[in-house]
């Protein structure tokens, strides 16, 4: 491999950021196919990398049966490792089902690292030595205002707080319902 090539290569994979697409409700996985399968027809996997809907295992009892299930962790969401150009971004915006990309405007916005981290994309578990416990005196029902990430300048009350992923829940109205996001302890303030 010439050496103009292998800088070339490592340009690509330094250049490339999840972005976060909202879909229509219930269409993620088809979004996730049909990104996919554009992908492979278009010869464009070093560009559009990965497209992941994020999943949860959770404890679900119906009719008095307990079992774990997988559950979408952000419906009408799905996250996609990219490297936005012109091409890559009209793939995405104009696949069935998506709505737009997170971000103001049409700007897509990249996650964070944090972000990255707390959804489990930044390459496995971080040890707690690399990642400073941040304390706060957050109350569940204060009012905070987040101020990184592609949520910044949101205001929510909180409703959940998890001191071991750092984080807190808010809830924010997107498209006229009220959806539950988690938010690292430093891209929050209290208001």
């Amino acid at each position: 491999m010439s050496e103009a090539n292998q800088m070339s290569e490592m340009t690509q994979v330094s250049e490339a950021k999840w972005y976060v697409i909202h879909t229509y409700s219930g269409y993620e996985n088809k979004v996730k196919a049909n990104i996919e399968k554009t992908v492979a027809n278009r010869h464009l996997e070093d560009k559009i990398l990965d497209v992941r809907v994020p999943l949860e295992e959770v404890q679900e009892t119906r009719g008095g049966v307990t079992k774990m299930v997988q559950r979408k962790m952000f419906p009408g969401y799905v996250i996609v490792n990219m490297e936005m150009d012109d091409d890559t971004w009209y793939v995405v915006r104009n696949t069935r089902g998506v709505t737009g990309f997170v971000g103001p405007g049409s700007k897509p916005v990249p996650l964070t690292p944090d972000e990255m981290w707390s959804l489990g994309l930044a390459g496995g578990d971080m040890p707690t030595a690399q990642k400073p416990k941040i304390v706060v005196d957050f109350e569940i029902g204060d009012m905070v205002v987040v101020i990184a990430g592609a949520w910044n300048g949101t205001e929510g009350a909180i409703q959940d707080i998890n001191p071991q992923k750092q984080t807190v829940t808010i809830t924010v109205e997107l498209f006229g319902r009220d959806t539950p996001v988690e938010i690292n302890f430093a891209e929050v303030k209290k208001k």
